[in-house]
């Protein structure tokens, strides 16, 4: 195979899928190949008839069942990623699921409920004729009784009354015992049976009617009593519930068989037993909830009568359903063990029986049925087609908005879409062309930003090298300073600078204004500090403030300032310099100290920055406000010295306005905020105070945007 066929075959199965890209995929697939692999390996094993391969069979069967599931899986994915990635089909399932979804549910729920209706119907018909046959025989057997009880109080005596039980072919079934007080007066049994005397038990609630069970046979059975002159009188009726009543019953709906017993009723508020399993039928039953069980036995149908009517159409589907039926034991009263009725028929013969009261008119009826659904079907049918043809009208405006962005990402922002409608997605389309007209623009707008960012990503590098990275620690004072900017580069400076082993210069200061123009003066207040605390200077470069000064001894014999200079006298040339050298509105605060570790005092000059403070071990605050106004404001400046003395354990804090001043619900952090969390923790290091500090003021701000640098310098005598 030539490269240029080999490629083109890769192409072609790439396009089509393979190899699987994602993990299910490749599952799916080696599952496939291990089926098939013990497949093969079975079909040889059976050749040569070794026991194993029914086990194979049973692992090829499982993963055959695996795979099926995997590949139809994958397969509905695949089927959804390509009918449900165009928005016309989209919007044809959403029609779909909206008009049409809807309606087969309601048409399966109207179904559903249309098939319970009709076994509901058809256990009606089966009950109500029993409940019928028991209201005959409690009439019949009520008329009996006062016959009964008229002939007895004329005076008759003979257990052969005239004229009872009645001659009509009802009763060539039914037994009649009638009970005068304690002795028995009649006792009427159907032909060839032996039927004993009827005796109503004594827990019985008079006059009765109701299915009872009596030596594990059904009967329909009442009980009615007569008062007579001295005694009662007491008749009992009872008609057998089999097959003869149930032939009655079937006749001309359909199949009932009948369970006479296996069933027991048990009320949830019980446990279940163990072993025992529940029926679905639940006979009502007052003062709670019940179930019908069958104790996990097979149900043996007593009696069955009557056939399944044969089907008149395709729709005339069989409607099976099943009931209970309340019996009452004759010995003992017990009504948890009912009986149950299942019923099969057709939906023609229920169609019969429930409409034959109509006459003529039942045909009428039922084409005004059929006629809805087809004038339905129609409209839902149109609108249906009405939606499509929307689809397609909106569907092409956004086909050619998918079009023009497919050749702008190409790079072709000379592309327009030809607006052909007026309405809002031709707005849109309208907006897009707008929009292409300004990409251009735009992006050189942003090449423009993005040399910004980078020249500001330099100058954050190099601002984070002007901050004191490796500080050597004086034997009697340990410092730390932190400084997060608002912006890429900050306006808020600090330093430490190590004059000898014995002395430190600490410098706090905060810019006006952020941004770029503030990080330039900070690098230029960091240059200078470090260059007037190290390196001598000329006198003729020394402004005349700085000359006032030299009176006091500060400048040497040779017209060269000392290496020690003071921090007030530092103020001052930084003060000219800034003054000389930035615009009327840029100024600085700054606070510079100078340690002596020998005497353990820090000489202090404040230009307008916030006061620091030293925290004592015994609970006092000390402010270092001693100092002047801001530097670079106004020329000419003189700037006073204070001194203080450190004790072992004290704290020095400095800090810019962003850490005192953000704001929230409550009001600003403040300052005494911050003093007492860093007295509350200052026993720990240095640097876990500071990130302690740090975070509360994070908190503090919140979710609004830090307001300004946050600078934070911490030092402690030790």
């Amino acid at each position: 195979m030539s490269t240029d066929r080999y490629l083109a075959l890769r192409v072609k199965l790439t396009q089509l899928g393979w190899p699987p890209r994602s993990r299910l995929g490749r599952i799916a697939f080696f599952i496939l190949a291990l089926n098939a692999a013990l497949f093969i390996i079975q079909k040889l094993i059976v050749l040569t008839g070794f026991s194993s391969a029914a086990i194979l069979g049973a692992w090829v069967r499982f993963l055959t069942f695996l795979a099926v599931a995997l590949f139809s899986w994958l397969g509905f994915r695949w089927l959804r990623r390509e009918l449900l990635w165009r928005l016309r089909n989209r919007l044809i399932v959403t029609y779909m699921f909206i008009g049409v979804i809807p309606v087969i549910l309601l048409l399966t729920l109207a179904l559903t409920a249309f098939y319970l209706f009709a076994g509901q119907f058809a256990t009606f018909i089966v009950t109500s004729g029993a409940q019928s046959e028991l209201k005959m025989l409690h009439a019949a057997n009520s008329t009996i009784s006062h016959a009964l009880a008229a002939q007895l109080e004329r005076g008759a005596e003979s257990a052969e009354l005239q004229g009872l039980p009645p001659s009509d072919t009802n009763w060539s079934n039914r037994q009649l015992t009638a009970w005068a007080g304690a002795k028995e007066i009649v006792n009427a049994i159907p032909p060839g049976s032996r039927a004993e005397p009827l005796q109503p038990p004594k827990f019985l609630k008079l006059p009765f009617e109701g299915v009872v069970r009596d030596a594990g046979k059904l009967y329909l059975r009442c009980v009615d009593v007569v008062a007579l002159k001295g005694t009662k009188l007491t008749v009992v009726s009872s008609e057998p519930f089999d097959q003869r009543l149930l032939e009655q019953l079937a006749a001309n709906l359909g199949e009932i068989t009948l369970y006479t017993s296996g069933f027991q009723v048990r009320s949830l508020e019980q446990p279940e037993k163990s072993g025992e399993a529940n029926s679905e039928i639940a006979p009502p039953k007052s003062g709670g909830n019940y179930v019908l069980e069958t104790g996990g036995q097979p149900i043996v149908p007593t009696y069955t009568a009557g056939s399944v009517p044969s089907a008149q159409s395709a729709f005339d589907r069989n409607v099976t359903i099943a009931t209970s039926i309340s019996v009452m034991d004759w010995q003992n009263g017990d009504t948890n063990s009912p009986a149950a009725v299942t019923v099969q028929t057709r939906l023609s013969m229920l169609y019969t029986r429930l409409f034959a009261a109509l006459g003529d008119f039942a045909p009428a009826v039922e084409f005004a049925l059929v006629a809805m659904a087809i004038v339905f079907a129609i409209i839902e049918l149109a609108a249906l087609l009405v939606g499509v043809g929307l689809a397609r009208t909106i569907t092409g405006s956004i086909a050619s908005l998918y079009s023009a962005t497919q050749r702008v990402n190409r790079g072709d922002l000379s592309h327009r879409i030809a607006v052909k409608t007026d309405d809002q997605l031709a707005a849109l389309e309208t907006s897009f062309n707008s929009m292409t007209a300004s990409l251009e623009r735009l992006l050189a707008e942003q090449k423009e930003k993005q040399r910004l960012e980078n020249e500001l990503v330099i100058a954050q590098e190099v601002q984070n090298q002007l901050f004191p990275k490796e500080i050597s620690q004086l034997e009697s004072l340990e410092v730390h300073g932190f400084c997060r900017p608002a912006r890429t580069v900050s306006g808020d400076y600090y330093d430490f600078l190590t004059l000898n082993a014995h002395k430190l210069t600490l410098a706090v200061g905060d810019i006006s204004g952020k941004g770029i123009s503030a990080a330039l003066l900070m690098a230029t207040i960091h240059s200078a500090v470090r260059a007037y605390s190290l390196e001598t200077i000329p006198a003729q470069s020394v402004p005349a403030a700085v000359g006032v000064a030299s009176e006091s001894g500060m400048v040497t014999a040779s017209g060269h300032l000392a290496n020690d200079v003071s921090p007030a006298s530092l103020l001052s040339l930084l003060n000219h310099q800034l003054y000389e050298s930035t615009p009327a509105e840029k100024y600085a605060t700054l606070f510079v100290g100078v340690y002596d570790g020998n005497s353990r005092r820090l000489t202090y000059s404040n230009g307008g920055h916030l006061p620091p403070v030293i925290l004592r071990e015994d609970g006092s605050v000390a402010r270092l406000e001693t100092g002047g106004m801001v530097v670079g404001l106004f020329d000419n400046l003189e700037f006073e010295e204070g001194t203080v003395q450190l004790k072992r354990g004290d704290i020095f804090l400095a800090y810019s306005d962003g850490v005192t001043e953000p704001e929230n619900d409550f009001g600003e952090f403040g300052e005494q905020r911050l003093v007492d969390l860093v007295r509350e923790n200052q026993h720990l290091p240095l640097v876990r105070i500071s990130e302690i500090a740090s975070t509360a003021v994070y908190d503090w701000i919140g979710a609004n945007e830090q307001p300004d640098d946050i600078t934070l310098v911490l030092a402690r005598a030790r």
